[in-house]
C-alpha cells in the first residue's frame, strides 16, 4: 500500500509529462504482479463505486475524531474533499503502519465492505484508519469514496506499461479494452510479448477527433477529407463475432439489453465485424434531443413502452473489422467503401444507419453545412482525412470536430456554493437567473470558465452580499452578470423556468452590464423556436 501511495504523490507533485511516466516505469517495475494490475485499473480510472455510505463515513469520523457533527460538515466544507477530511480529522496511530501489498489492502480491507452490514464496516473502517498513516490512509480513503484520481492520464499509463515490457502501446490498448478482472495472472498477460489479442469479445480502443483550432484551408484540398455530422449520442462499437452480439460504450461499459433494437439488427451482421458508430434516439429519419436518449442510457432492461416513446438507432461511422480481419490499418475510403456494402445488405427497416457524407466540393460548402447544424440536431461537422488509418485514443492531424458556435445569453448570478479539490472553501459553484417579467428566474447552474483570481473576486462578492443561507448553498444579492455558453436547449417540465440547457458554462464575466441589462425568458424561448427553425 505504501508503495501505491509513494506512486500516488509522486504523479501529484509534477505536472511534467516525463515526471509522470518515469513514476510509473519505476513503480510497474518493482511492483508484484497483483498490486501492479490493481494499479493499471485504478490508474486508468476503473475505481471501485462508493462501498460504503456517506453519511456513515462522516459519522463514524465525527466519532473516531471526537468532535460533533456541525464541526465535521464545517471541516468537511473547508477540506472540499471527503476522504481528505477523514484522513486529516481521525488522529494517526503513533505505532509503524502495516506495509502490506495494495493486493491485501484492497481484496482484505475494501472490497470486504461491501458484504458487510454497517455496525461492521464501522468496526473494520476504525481499525483501518488506527493501522494506516499519511498518504497510505488519503489513498485508502479515496478507494472508499469512490473518487481516487490523480492526475496522469489512461494513455501515459499505457506509455509506461509499454516502456516496461517492451509491448506496442497500441497493442497494451487494445488489451486494456473490454471486460477482464486485475489480478497478478492478467498482468503477467498484458505485459507478455506473445499474449494472443484475439480475445472474440473485446471491442478495439476508439479512435478519437481533436477540436477545430484552425482555419479550413489549413487542412489542404477539401476533396481530401469526409465530412459528415457530428451527432449528439452515445459513441458505441458493435461486435458481432461467434454468433453472439456486444455493444460496448465509449466508457467500455457492456450496454447489454440497453438497445435491443440495434442488438436485433446486429443479427444480420456477418460474422466478425465490428462497427464504430453513435447511439441515438431515432424517429421518422431524424435524431431526437438527447435528453430523451438519457431516459434510456441508465436502464438495464427497456420496457415495452419505453422503447416505443424513445425508439433508439445506430449510425454507423466506420467499419473496424470485416470477415474477422483488422481493418484499422486500411485508408478511412477502404473502409468507408465496405462499410456501405455491409450496411445496405441489411433487409429495411434496420436500425444501423450509414452516417451521412456531406459533400464537400469546396470549404465554403463546409461552412455552409456547419451553419445547418442545429437544423438537423447535430453539435457540428467532423472532418476525416479520407486516406488516414484509424488510430488509437486522440490523435493530431486526421480527424477534427467542428463544433457550431455555442448559444450565448447573459444572466444574473443568484446563488452560489462552495466548490471541491482544490476550489474547496471558495464559492465557485453558481446559479443564474434570466428575467421573466420583473422576476429573476433560476435559469442554468456552471461551475466553469472564470481564472483562478475571477473566482476569488467573485468569492469575495458572495461572502460581502449573502442575503440567505441554505445548508452550503447562498442567496446573493443580484449583482453580478456573467455571459453563458451553451450548447443546445429545449423544453423541459422540471425546470422552474421551463427550458433546460446543453453543457452551460461560463464564457465571460459582463463587468460591463448591470443585472437590468441581463437577458429575459423571451429572449431565450425566440432562441429555442429559431433553432427548431419555427421561428
Amino acid at each position: 500500500m505504501r508503495a501505491f501511495a509513494e506512486l500516488y504523490d509522486a504523479i501529484d507533485r509534477t505536472t511534467a509529462t516525463q515526471g509522470k511516466v518515469a513514476a510509473l516505469v519505476a513503480y510497474f517495475e518493482s511492483a508484484p504482479p497483483a498490486d501492479a494490475a490493481l494499479a493499471v485499473s485504478f490508474l486508468i480510472g476503473r475505481r471501485p463505486k462508493r462501498l460504503v455510505k456517506s453519511g456513515n463515513l462522516r459519522a463514524w469520523t465525527a466519532e473516531a475524531a471526537g468532535i460533533p457533527d456541525w464541526l465535521f460538515e464545517e471541516s468537511y466544507a473547508q477540506a472540499g474533499d471527503l476522504a481528505e477530511a477523514i484522513s486529516l480529522l481521525v488522529p494517526e496511530s503513533t505505532d509503524e503502519p502495516e506495509n502490506s501489498s495494495l493486493s491485501f489492502w484492497v481484496e482484505e480491507r475494501l472490497l470486504v465492505l461491501a458484504r458487510m452490514d454497517p455496525a461492521l464496516q464501522r468496526e473494520s473502517l476504525l481499525s483501518v484508519w488506527h493501522t494506516l498513516r499519511g498518504s497510505s490512509r488519503f489513498v485508502f480513503n479515496k478507494l472508499i469514496t469512490g473518487s481516487f484520481r490523480v492526475g496522469v492520464s489512461a494513455g501515459l499509463v499505457v506509455r509506461a506499461l509499454s516502456q516496461v515490457s517492451g509491448v506496442n502501446a497500441d497493442a497494451i490498448s487494445h488489451r486494456l479494452m473490454g471486460q477482464w478482472e486485475p489480478s497478478g495472472e492478467w498482468y503477467a498477460r498484458l505485459m507478455h510479448p506473445d499474449t494472443d489479442d484475439a480475445d472474440w469479445s473485446r471491442p478495439y480502443p476508439f479512435y478519437l477527433a481533436y477540436p477545430m483550432e484552425q482555419e479550413l484551408v489549413a487542412l489542404g484540398e477539401s476533396h481530401e477529407w469526409q465530412v459528415e455530422w457530428k451527432w449528439d449520442g452515445i459513441r458505441a462499437q458493435l461486435v458481432r463475432r461467434r454468433g453472439k452480439t456486444l455493444l460496448w460504450s465509449r466508457g467500455e461499459e457492456l450496454l447489454d439489453g440497453r438497445f435491443p433494437e440495434v442488438e436485433q439488427t446486429a443479427e444480420f451482421l456477418p460474422d466478425g465485424t465490428v462497427i464504430d458508430g453513435e447511439l441515438v434516439a431515432w424517429r421518422d429519419g431524424a435524431p431526437l434531443p438527447f435528453s430523451e436518449l438519457q431516459r434510456r442510457i441508465n436502464r438495464k432492461t427497456v420496457g415495452r413502452k419505453l422503447l416505443s416513446d424513445v425508439p433508439c438507432a445506430m449510425i454507423a461511422y466506420d467499419l473496424l473489422e470485416h470477415g474477422g480481419v483488422d481493418l484499422r490499418a486500411s485508408s478511412l475510403q477502404a473502409r468507408r467503401d465496405l462499410l456501405e456494402e455491409v450496411v445496405r445488405a441489411l433487409p429495411a427497416g434496420c436500425t444501423l444507419h450509414l452516417s451521412p457524407i456531406i459533400a464537400s466540393p469546396s470549404w465554403e460548402a463546409v461552412h455552409a453545412a456547419r451553419a445547418d447544424s442545429r437544423i438537423m440536431r447535430a453539435e457540428g461537422l467532423m472532418l476525416k482525412r479520407r486516406a488516414s488509418a484509424y488510430g488509437v485514443g486522440r490523435r493530431v492531424g486526421d480527424w477534427w470536430k467542428w463544433k457550431v458556435t455555442p448559444l450565448t445569453i447573459d444572466a444574473v448570478l443568484v446563488y452560489a456554493q462552495a466548490g471541491h479539490g482544490r476550489r474547496a472553501g471558495l464559492y465557485s459553484d453558481y446559479t443564474f437567473a434570466v428575467w421573466d417579467d420583473d422576476a429573476l428566474v433560476p435559469f442554468a447552474k456552471a461551475y466553469s470558465g472564470l481564472t483562478d483570481v475571477e473566482i476569488r473576486a467573485v468569492d469575495r462578492y458572495v461572502r460581502q452580499n449573502t442575503l440567505e443561507k441554505f445548508g452550503p448553498v447562498r442567496t446573493v444579492t443580484p449583482g453580478l452578470v456573467f455571459e453563458l455558453a451553451f450548447e443546445g436547449l429545449q423544453e423541459s417540465s422540471r425546470h422552474k423556468s421551463g427550458i433546460a440547457v446543453r453543457f452551460p458554462r461560463i464564457s465571460r464575466w459582463r463587468t460591463d452590464k448591470l443585472p437590468a441589462d441581463a437577458d429575459s425568458l423571451e429572449t431565450i424561448r425566440a432562441m429555442l423556436r429559431a433553432v427548431r427553425g419555427t421561428a
